[in-house]
């Protein structure tokens, strides 16, 4: 995968715990238009964004990211 498709590796994560979009990014403290732009490739991602969101998934940045560069 490449970095830009982070977003969708995003999506599908969020997507195999069952959570909504704003369920997701309220448990994560993310606005909700931020992640679907995110998710969508519309926008980047920040770090401060990226934090929150691997927080959501159990992990921590670098392990998320080592996982998305794995799939």
């Amino acid at each position: 995968m490449q970095h830009h498709e982070l977003g969708l590796y995003i999506k599908f994560r969020r997507k195999q715990l069952g959570k909504s979009l704003n369920k997701f990014a309220l448990d994560v403290e993310v606005e909700p238009a931020t992640l679907s732009r995110t998710e969508n490739l519309k926008q980047d991602i920040f770090y401060k964004t990226l934090v929150k969101i691997a927080k959501g998934f159990n992990q921590t940045p670098a392990e998320f990211l080592s996982d998305f560069e794995k799939k």
